[in-house]
């Protein structure tokens, strides 16, 4: 990544340090939450909380960084490595929090009063809450990538 000066040299790294920081330190703190709390619902609230922050982060840094690219290069942005990783990132923070996050949710609702997991709906929301942990890897194990490739 070529080396801007000003305010877009500086925030381009920022961002990328922001965002990728920002996905792997939720799942940490989710894999910790879940093996300290003992209540699985209130760990899950709490983890499905700093999903959303660490989403909007991803859709934010991701757009700026996108269009950063395309300022810096043009057209010839869509050759680079580095803006495909960044849309496919930034894609899957979309799939994930306007597709996936909504489906979950309302499995959630729809088991009411119960817990989802003590359901009939709990196979598919373990086999959607699986595609958004494969998708989430995915994003950490992308940004990841990115923080070595252009570091």
């Amino acid at each position: 990544m070529a080396r801007n000066s000003g305010f877009s040299g500086l925030i381009t790294p920022v961002a990328i340090t922001l965002w990728v920081g920002a996905l792997w330190m939720t799942a940490i703190t989710a894999s910790v939450l879940f093996r300290t709390l003992p209540d699985r619902q209130l760990a899950g609230l709490v983890a499905g909380k700093l999903f959303t922050i660490v989403s909007i982060i991803g859709m934010v840094c991701g757009l700026w960084l996108l269009l950063q690219r395309l300022a810096a290069d043009g057209l010839s942005a869509f050759k680079q490595s580095l803006f495909w990783v960044l849309l496919v990132m930034w894609v899957l923070v979309l799939v994930g929090e306007f597709g996936i996050q909504p489906l979950l949710a309302q499995l959630k609702a729809s088991a009411l009063p119960n817990d989802v997991m003590q359901s009939v709906f709990a196979n598919r929301f373990r086999t959607w809450h699986g595609v958004a942990s494969i998708a989430y890897l995915l994003e950490c194990l992308l940004g990841l990538w990115l923080v070595i490739k252009y570091s």
